[in-house]
């Protein structure tokens, strides 16, 4: 069984409004990157993402943005156990999110995951990701449609 994941959320705004408060690290920061994010998520760069939870900024890799469609990241996935066949040491995984303007104006946006070897470390990493792509979608949506910071003081 491959471990990967899908959630998604509908936001009450136009796609263009919900795609930049996701490409464009000021407003990231606003709602979801709580250390902050550094760099606009453009096709080809790196950027860094900095969490009140899991403190020290890290690296996202973009590999593809499609201005309101899509946006794919490579990020480490965050265990190292071996694997079935003793493979070892770090390995990223793939985060593909896909924007969708609805027809009453608001945007479904659907986060999928994948990529974690076949452990319980595995396991746990991309469990523990599907809550934070879901927690992102509930922040983002009462940040952009109701100014309220859900992350604000949670962690610290």
């Amino acid at each position: 069984m491959d471990l990967k994941f899908e959630v998604s959320g509908r936001i009450a705004r136009p796609v263009d409004d919900v795609f930049e408060a996701v490409v464009n690290p000021d407003m990231l920061s606003g709602y979801f990157t709580t250390g902050g994010a550094k760099g606009r998520l453009e096709t080809g760069a790196t950027v860094t993402w900095d969490f009140a939870d899991f403190p020290g900024a890290f690296p996202v890799h973009v590999v593809e943005v499609e201005k309101n469609k899509r946006i794919i990241l490579q990020w480490d996935a965050g265990d190292t156990a071996a694997e079935p066949g003793g493979v070892t040491g770090t390995y990223r995984t793939q985060v593909t999110m896909r924007f969708e303007q609805l027809g009453d104006g608001r945007t479904l946006v659907t986060i999928a995951e994948e990529g974690w070897r076949q452990t319980p470390e595995g396991l746990k990493s991309a469990l523990g990701n599907k809550g934070g792509w879901m927690h992102m979608l509930c922040c983002m949506k009462a940040w952009i449609e109701h100014g309220i910071n859900l992350r604000e003081g949670m962690f610290r």
